[in-house]
């Protein structure tokens, strides 16, 4: 039993760790749900619609549909998700970076099973044409996937005040 403690305190610090390097990421708001598929004891499998802000981009704004397995492996939390996504962005308002980014950093991150996949955002400039780039995708651990979805934003004057920002003065 002693030699478990410094195991589980390794495993804390590491799973602490990641979670204060992760990069800044934003926040998801379920806008609404439809069930596609009707189970009789179970929850029904959905359609789900989520709304989520760039986290460093100011005025951008992103919707995206993902699938919601119902059933039992539902119920409990377990089922692995399909990788079908859906994503459009919009420019909301004027566009104003916080800090400078990378292109293909993430914006959004998550879990579509217990281990193996994950779905994630994430937001690259089109340096000549003054475009931001979202794209969403779903990757797993051992096989990859090539479901994806793409959006663009290009940056426009928002309200006719100023010069608009150019994406390349920010992202590298």
């Amino acid at each position: 039993m002693r030699a478990r403690r410094p195991v589980v305190a390794v495993l804390a610090a590491l799973a602490l760790a990641a979670g204060l390097a992760a990069p800044a990421a934003a926040q998801e708001d379920l806008i609404f749900k439809k069930s596609t598929v009707w189970k009789m004891l179970t929850p029904d499998h959905k359609l789900a619609v989520y709304g989520i802000d760039d986290p460093i981009v100011e005025g951008v704004a992103c919707h995206y549909t993902v699938p919601e397995k119902g059933g039992v492996a539902g119920m409990f939390g377990v089922a692995e998700e399909v990788s079908e996504i859906s994503l459009a962005c919009r420019q909301i308002g004027p566009i104003k970076f916080k800090e400078k980014s990378e292109q293909g950093d993430v914006v959004f991150r998550e879990r579509r099973s217990l281990i193996w996949k994950k779905m994630q955002i994430v937001r690259g400039c089109d340096v000549k044409r003054n475009v931001l780039i979202y794209m969403a995708y779903s990757d797993k651990l051992i096989e990859g996937s090539p479901q994806n979805s793409t959006s663009t934003v290009p940056i426009m004057p928002w309200g006719g005040v100023g010069e608009p920002a150019k994406c390349a003065d920010w992202i590298k």
